[in-house]
Order: structure tokens, then sequence, then C-alpha cells
């Protein structure tokens, strides 16, 4: 999707993202939502600096996403899976706890863009951002489409440093 707001006289600023896919079934061959968020990020002429998959499990995504908040090379960490309404879906949970403020413009925005898709089935989506240490964190449906929309209407406009009238790069750590 292009970038409709954009200061076509700005500098665009890569930023350092990981990308981890949440899930107890999909590896590497099957993880269809990581493989499309890393080749979004690489394709806006962002850097990825891990993409992994991450078991279900509160204290093992806690403890991942902990240490990317925590690394200074890392600017933005994008997560799918983990946030539907079953008893494995502990996205919110485990980094929850972990932000130190809420964006919640962007699970609302999300379920806006994604009712134009799935309808009135988008309020099973407890997709939620927020920003932790000079690190924004997006936790996005498992779903390829899901990722997609997130993506191409909210996620590559607010990590590009071009958008406007405003983004969050400049609310990120400098690395």
């Amino acid at each position: 999707m292009s970038n409709t707001h954009a200061d076509k006289h700005a500098t665009f600023t890569p930023l350092r993202i990981a990308v981890v896919t949440v899930s107890d079934t999909r590896t590497e061959e099957t993880d269809k939502s990581g493989t499309y968020l890393v080749d979004a990020v690489t394709a806006a002429g962002h850097t990825l600096v891990e993409k992994r998959i991450v078991k279900d499990d509160t204290y093992k995504l806690r403890a991942v996403v902990a240490t990317h908040i925590a690394d200074d090379a890392v600017q933005a960490v994008l997560l799918t899976g983990g946030t539907g309404f079953t008893f494995r879906d502990n996205t919110v949970t485990a980094v929850t706890p972990l932000l130190d403020m809420h964006i919640e413009g962007f699970g609302e925005l999300f379920r806006a863009l994604s009712h134009a898709e799935i309808g009135c089935s988008t309020i099973q989506s407890r997709a939620f951002a927020g920003l932790s240490n000079g690190t924004i964190v997006f936790c996005m449906p498992g779903s390829p489409g899901a990722c997609k929309t997130a993506w191409e209407g909210i996620v590559a406009q607010q990590l590009d440093s071009r958008h406007k009238p405003c983004n969050f790069v400049d609310k990120l750590k400098k690395v």
C-alpha cells in the first residue's frame, strides 16, 4: 500500500525490526504469516534483526519479547499469533506487563479495517500494541490475511519516518 500521507522531501529512516511468530504448530516451512512480515519489513527498507517461532507459552514468549525490548539494537517487534480467544492464546498475557504505554488505537483501527474483510468475526481479535524502552511492539493475529491488513493499513505507515502528520519513528530508541 502506498504511503498517501508521506512527506516527499523527508528522509526514510530504516528501523531494526524483529519478527516473532507465536505458535505451537508452525514451522519455518509453514509459517506464512511470519514470512509475510519478514518480506514486508525488508521490502519497506527496514533491517530484519531476527525472525523466530516461539511456542505459545506465556513465560517463553515473555522472555523473548523482553529480550528484544532490552536490546539496544531492536526498535520494533512484530508478533503474529496468540491473540485469539482460546486458552492457548497467550500473547496478551505474556506481552501486556512488559509495555510502558499501550497504543489503544492500534487494536481499534485493526478491528475496523478487519471488519471490512471478515465482518463481525473481528471482535474475536485481541490485536494490540504498545511502547516499552523505546521499542514499539505490534501484536497481530496469526493469519497471513490479518498480518497483511495490519501491515498495509497501519504498521507500515507508523514505522515510516516520512508518514505525516505523525508516526512512531521519533519515539523509538536510536541505534
